[in-house]
């Protein structure tokens, strides 16, 4: 016989926003800090969070059936993930827990708009009410930056630890890190590779965010900042040249300007690295990737999505040569090109 077919794949991805609003109302509410400081029974746990009696149990219970919260004889608990990924009072908070709250506070209303911006191409981020483009309005803003470029270093850490383990630093002195965020991916380099120095570029405002954070690593003597705009400024002069999670951000024209831009600004021997969350060739089997392009559509003026064949070939059209595509972790990929 053959199977039956019900509707519940529909209705599970269809009705997600609810079990996804449920967690990141937690987050924002802390109740996976507050649990880490003392479990507690509902009445507690509610007094503790300042919620209303009306949904608290429910809230609380959904977290229970979600596997996000243990309940043992009416007393709530994280579990072993929560406690280790969604509690503030951990280091690791920042590489999960920062971008639940960017999720949060800026991407779901985005994403409300989804239609509209496929109806339109039009981006339906900050930037639509400002009249200023994507990256003007979100910088104007130094909390919401300083929560946006958090969130960069949540979705790229684990393969920033990769790309720190698999490329073969040994064979170069300098690294440029372009588009650097609070600049997690030169310091995961730089820790792994101690013989290496280098570079965060990034528009000015994201400096003071960038000092701070080096500075919590112990990098200030070998990771510097330069400030510029990446389309009209010199790039930094370096052996290897990184775009992460970089090049999904800009149309076409301008992700083969960047990639010109880092041939020439390459000695000879040097080599550039594109990692980002690649959709398979196929585009069937990615849905991370996929919709980390939606993404794009909603936030950004002309960026998508693309895959590791469309990256190897802007890379040859640029000069590189020697071209390599490697997985790093997960949905993420990089592909290497070297300038001969």
């Amino acid at each position: 016989m053959a199977p039956e077919i019900t509707p519940d794949h529909i209705m599970q991805i269809g009705m997600g926003f609810e079990a996804s609003k449920t967690l990141l109302s937690a987050v924002e509410l802390g109740v996976f800090t507050e649990l880490a400081k003392a479990p507690g029974d509902v009445t507690a746990l509610r007094e503790r969070l300042g919620l209303h009696p009306r949904g608290a149990q429910d809230f609380f219970d959904t977290l229970v059936a979600l596997g996000l919260l243990r309940r043992v004889g009416g007393i709530y608990h994280n579990t072993e993930e929560t406690a280790r990924f969604l509690d503030r009072g951990n280091a690791e908070y920042n590489y999960c827990g920062s971008l639940l709250e960017m999720a949060n506070g800026r991407l779901y209303g985005i994403w409300g708009s989804l239609t509209e911006a496929l109806r339109t191409g039009i981006a339906q981020d900050e930037s639509k009410a400002t009249g200023q483009d994507t990256y003007g309005a979100l910088y104007a803003d130094r909390e919401r930056l300083r929560q946006f470029l958090a969130s960069m270093t949540g979705v790229s850490h684990a393969a920033n630890l990769a790309i720190a383990r698999q490329f073969p630093w040994k064979d170069y002195s300098t690294v440029a890190d372009m588009g650097t965020a609070q600049g997690d991916l030169a310091t995961q380099i730089l820790l792994a590779n101690p013989h290496l120095s280098g570079v965060g570029f990034d528009l000015p405002p994201t400096g003071p965010i960038f000092a701070d954070y080096i500075a919590g690593h112990g990098l200030q003597d070998r990771l510097t900042f330069v400030g510029g705009d990446f389309f009209v400024d010199d790039f930094p002069r370096a052996d290897v040249i990184a775009f992460g999670h970089i090049l999904h951000n800009w149309d076409q024209e301008r992700k083969e300007l960047l990639l010109a831009r880092a041939w020439q600004a390459l000695p000879s021997g040097g080599a550039v690295v594109v990692y980002d969350t690649l959709i398979d060739d196929d585009r069937s089997a990615n849905a991370f990737a996929l919709l980390m392009s939606l993404t794009m559509l909603s936030v950004t003026d002309g960026g998508f999505g693309y895959t590791a064949a469309d990256c190897e070939r802007w890379l040859r059209a640029a000069g590189f040569s020697q071209i390599r595509t490697e997985h790093l972790t997960g949905p993420d990929s990089m592909v290497v090109g070297i300038k001969e």
